[in-house]
């Protein structure tokens, strides 16, 4: 990065060179991988590493960090913000030691109600946001297991006080359990939790309560709220392995999937529907379906043709899976796996978290992008045929091919109150700070990989990632510090990279 590159980015995040210097961060965290690759007009950094498995964020009414760690339970963690991606912490703990926990999480409106999910329930703890600390868990969704598929997204109504939505994937080995509305498999339900405040209340049964915002989802596990509409967006994981009429056509198909669910503010349009799993799915490749007359990218195609039915009961035809489902908002390339969506306070951009997948001859996904929105409509700005033209990455691996075993696998994501965006990498155990440094950056090259100037810690998490350490949660941060890089000529070894 340039010199007057630098000293813009300083001024974008408010910061003088004075400051920083004063506030300069030593033993910078870099990954045992290849670095990854940034976009241009933003700055990323590794700021944790050896975590077990970290899934969802959560930042609480403190400022502190609250992170799922799948297997163990939440860890709570309190930051001392210097600036930039400058972020240091002061004090890790676990705050519930709970190994059901495996990915969802959400905290009320006035901080004061953690929620938290395993594969079969949905569980609520009062919280002390100041003390750290929880009390009085009950029970607030039941009946939700199934043999695959288990985590449960939780998203907290930020528009429609009181609804706490969930979402469900299916049982892997026995799809047609989805084609049943009050299986409960593969749905997203909104739960009305407002009366919801103490032990004694009943809790709700999934497959029975709520309020069913889509249903033939396969996996839908980013779940996001647009800010001024309240629109209700998921991103969908497909399935893999597909046939059509005995050809192979699962290297670029099916494509996964933006839907949309409409709003919690009492109008039921765009709600309830049924999204195709698991007899239709999205286009992706039109070339490579035979039999492919009037399909384009995002259409509604069948597997099969013969002896099938929709949910309407008509022969299962591509006209019909156009007729009778829900086609997706817009389509994304085939085992990208995407696994969170988050918008931006000001509702024009949503950023999505693509985990990757290997069930192709090259592997894909293993990035984090970005999608455009109209603020006031709520609306992507590409339409569905236009979806090629969606995705904007914002922070990948150099490398696909060493993936997913020497790789970071995005997962979950969360504002800060600075609206820095926060990351997790589950396979290596990992969360990264993104600090976006131009709004229009005009140059070409690619952003900043922050990585220090003296020899910089290396992470063991690619190598250890998963394990169950019980010490992570007091280790994981101690010593580690990072180093802003944004002021005019302080570049470090590497800091500033082109990785082509």
């Amino acid at each position: 990065m340039k010199p007057n590159g630098v000293a813009k980015a300083a001024l974008a995040v408010g910061l003088s060179a004075t400051a920083l210097a004063q506030n300069s961060c030593d033993k910078v965290l870099v990954p045992s991988y290849d670095l990854p690759v940034v976009a241009a007009g933003w700055q990323a950094q590794l700021i944790a590493g050896e975590l077990t498995k970290p899934r969802s964020l959560q930042f609480d009414s403190s400022g502190a960090l609250l992170v799922v760690e799948s297997g163990k339970g939440i860890t709570r963690h309190t930051l001392k913000d210097n600036g930039g991606t400058c972020i240091s912490v002061s004090e890790s703990k676990t705050l519930i030691d709970e190994k059901t926990l495996n990915h969802g999480i959400a905290l009320s409106k006035d901080g004061k109600t953690l929620y938290a999910s395993s594969a079969s329930a949905v569980y609520a703890w009062d919280y002390d946001s100041k003390a750290g600390t929880v009390s009085g868990k009950r029970e607030i969704v039941t009946n939700m297991s199934n043999n695959d598929l288990v985590t449960r997204t939780l998203l907290l109504s930020q528009k429609e006080d009181g609804y706490l939505l969930v979402s469900r994937g299916s049982a892997d080995g026995n799809e047609a359990q989805a084609e049943v509305l009050n299986n409960g498999l593969s749905q997203i339900r909104a739960f009305d939790i407002s009366n919801v405040t103490s032990s004694t209340t009943k809790a709700y049964n999934y497959n029975e309560d709520g309020v069913v915002l889509g249903w033939g989802l396969r996996n839908s596990v980013g779940v996001g709220e647009h800010p001024i509409t309240g629109g209700i967006y998921a991103v969908e994981n497909s399935i893999d392995g597909v046939t059509r009429n005995g050809k192979d056509i699962h290297e670029n198909n099916p494509g996964e999937e933006l839907n949309f669910f409409g709003y919690l503010n009492g109008t039921k349009e765009h709600q309830g529907g049924n999204y195709g799993y698991p007899k239709c799915f999205a286009v992706w490749d039109v070339s490579e379906i035979p039999e492919n007359d009037n399909l384009k990218i995002g259409s509604q195609f069948a597997i099969t043709e013969e002896n099938a039915q929709t949910v309407s009961d008509n022969k299962l035809t591509d006209e019909t899976c156009a007729s009778d489902y829900v086609s997706p908002r817009l389509t994304f390339p085939a085992h990208y796996a995407p696994i969170d969506i988050k918008f931006t306070p000001k509702g024009d951009v949503a950023y999505v978290t693509f985990r990757g997948s290997f069930d192709k001859t090259d592997p894909v996904g293993y990035r984090l992008s970005s999608l455009q929105f109209n603020p006031t409509t709520g609306e992507p700005t590409v339409s569905a045929e236009n979806s090629r033209d969606a995705l904007k990455d914002i922070i990948m691996n150099k490398d696909n091919s060493v993936c997913p075993d020497k790789c970071f696998r995005p997962v979950g994501m969360a504002f800060d109150s600075r609206e820095r965006l926060w990351m997790t990498s589950d396979s290596t155990g990992e969360i990264y700070v993104l600090l976006k440094t131009e709004e229009s950056p005009t140059s070409t090259e690619n952003g900043t990989i922050v990585t220090g100037t003296d020899s910089p810690q290396s992470s063991a998490s690619a190598t250890k990632a998963g394990g169950d350490d019980e010490n992570a949660a007091s280790a994981l941060w101690n010593g580690w510090e990072t180093r802003a890089l944004v002021a005019a000529g302080v570049v470090g070894v590497a800091g500033v990279l082109a990785l082509i």
